[in-house]
This record gives C-alpha cells, structure tokens and sequence, in this order.
C-alpha cells in the first residue's frame, strides 16, 4: 500500500481514534516543535558533532551506544560544546534556522539565558511540529519514574518500540488493566507498563514531596555514568541531576548550578536539612558556583560529579568538594 494511503488510516483502538503518525512537518523558525526522539542532546553551536556522536544526532537515537562508545576523552571533549538535554515530548519553541539544525528553547528548564526555556542548537530531524501533543495537552499524563523504561507497539508488550527516560510524560489515551495507551509527538499510540509510570491529571495534581521522596528518587541512579549536560535516566551532569529530581515531583527549578544558588531559601551550613540543595565554587568556596549536590543528613551529599565519576553519596567534609562549600538553599516548602 502506497505510503499516503496509510497516512489516511484511522485505526480504532480503546474506544479512541489514533492519529497519523506521517502528518508531522519539518520544523522551522517560529514554530513551537515537540522532541521526536528519546533523548534531545542540544549543542551550543550547529554541526559541531563528531563521527562519534552519530547515535545521538539521529532519529531514533540509541543513547546508550553514544555513552557507552566514548572514551574518557571523547566525553571530556563534550564540555562547553552541549548546552542541555530535552527528553521525548517536551516542547520547544524554534528560534533559528541553519540548514538542516534549528537553536531552539526547551521550556521547563528556567534560565536568564532565554525567557521562552534553556537554549542551543539541534538537528531538525530529532523535532517535530505534529499538533497532536498540542491538542492532547489537558488530557492526563503518564510520566516515567524509573530510570529508563519501553515504550511499546502492542497492548502485549512484545515488541518495544523505544527506550525512554525516566521523567519522559506523555499524554494518556486509554487504561487497560495494568497497560496504558499514550501518544507520541509522531508515531501514533504506544503502549507502557504500569510499573513504569504514574499518570496524573495534571502537573498541579502531583504530590507534594516530602524530602524522602526527593532522596529516594536521587538514589534511583547511584552509579549512572556522569553526563555533560545531562538531565536523563541515560546520564545527568550536576545540575541536571538536582534539577530533573525536582522536576520530577512537580517543581520547577534552574537549570543551571549557578542559578539554582541564586533562587529558593538561604540556608545556613548549620541549618541544612535533607532535600536542601548544597553549592560547591570556586576560590575555596568565594568564586563561582560550579556544582551541586543535594544534602541527605549527616553531612551527606548525593551527587553527579564529573565526567570521571558516577552519581554517588559522599561525606561532604572527606570529598574533594570539601574546601570549596559555598551555600545551601531550599526548594522544598516546609
């Protein structure tokens, strides 16, 4: 069957009529897009990729392979050349055209950088403009919240269709026992596991964390390679890891360290209690904020520290952050 002929398909499923994946368009200036693929890597200039960031500028990606393939060297070489990470789904808002990349905003990650979201360059073939999202927006969501988990074709789940991270949301369509029907930005429905997800009505109906709550979702990714940029179940980097645990219980926070010390409640170091955000600068702690941590008691951080390490827990005062304290700061109301 010739490939317009199955644009026009409307197949009955649940009792809800899907929608056809090829109806998506290229995206260009002034379009607000949504991302089409796992993990959105956004670059602080267009085409710097190397051969070896092929998985991560396709569509689909396979994010794992990129990780996992790079050297110390090669990750290294990343720094200042990535901006942030969007997951599948989430909106942006396209700002420029170079050829085949877009700059683009991803709303929900907070900067002074851009009003509209965290900027940076992406290739247009990772985004698509399909209203669908758009029009799905008031319906109940279904958001990851392990660390990465499938998406699939069929109600069985046989066969996945994706990998997604943890914190990907997703419109709901239809409950089926323990399988929940969602849509994607341009493929249609798919199909997650319960297990994986909780769905809400809306961003608002979240619960509030305690910090336990907090803590245990941190500790979801003890010992997950460190990521420049980084804000998945895939990899984070400091701040995408204190800002996509926030984020994941309903509150929005900077993207960047050196924001996030500026907002929330000044805490004293004495005065610093579990879920509170702790900032690490440079100059023994007088100069520039460049790292976060969150506080679990007892002197304790969990963190994601560099390109060389994991996400970990460590007594602040025995780590190599232990000259350079800067401040606390709390997000969680009391």
């Amino acid at each position: 069957m010739k490939k317009w002929l199955l644009m026009l398909l409307m197949v009955s499923m649940a009792g809800m009529i899907l929608t056809p994946a090829g109806l998506a368009k290229e995206v260009g200036k002034g379009d607000i897009a949504f991302v089409d693929v796992s993990v959105l890597t956004v670059w602080a200039e267009p085409n710097l990729d190397r051969p070896i960031d092929a998985p991560a500028v396709s569509n689909p990606v396979d994010h794992w392979k990129w990780t996992t393939d790079m050297t110390y060297e090669e990750k290294l070489w990343l720094v200042g050349k990535l901006e942030t990470q969007a997951l599948y789904g989430m909106k942006v808002n396209v700002l420029e055209e170079a050829g085949d990349w877009v700059k683009i905003s991803v709303e929900g990650q907070p900067t002074p950088r851009e009003e509209s979201g965290y900027p940076g360059w992406v290739p247009k073939v990772q985004l698509t403009n399909n209203e669908r999202l758009e029009d799905l927006s008031n319906r109940p969501f279904a958001t990851v919240t392990v660390p990465t988990a499938s998406l699939y074709e069929d109600r069985a789940l046989s066969k996945e269709f994706m990998e997604v991270s943890f914190n990907t949301r997703l419109p709901v369509m239809a409950e089926q026992g323990n399988k929940v029907l969602v849509a994607t930005p341009a493929d249609g429905n798919k199909w997650f596991d319960l297990a994986d997800i909780e769905i809400y009505e809306s961003e608002q109906d979240i619960p509030k964390p305690t910090a336990d709550d907090l803590l245990a979702t941190g500790e979801l990714f003890l010992d997950l390679p460190y990521l420049w940029a980084g804000v998945s179940g895939f990899g984070f980097d400091c701040s995408g890891f204190t800002h996509t645990i926030y984020k994941a219980h309903g509150i929005t926070i900077p993207r960047d360290s050196s924001i996030q010390a500026q907002h929330g409640t000044f805490v004293e170091r004495e005065d610093l209690q579990k879920g509170d955000l702790v900032f690490f600068a440079r100059n023994n702690g007088t100069g520039a904020v460049h790292h976060v941590g969150m506080y679990i008691g007892e002197g304790k951080m969990i963190h994601s520290p560099n390109t060389a390490s994991t996400v970990e827990i460590v007594v602040i005062d025995e780590s190599s952050y232990a000259s350079s304290y800067h401040s606390g700061r709390r997000y969680l109301e009391n």
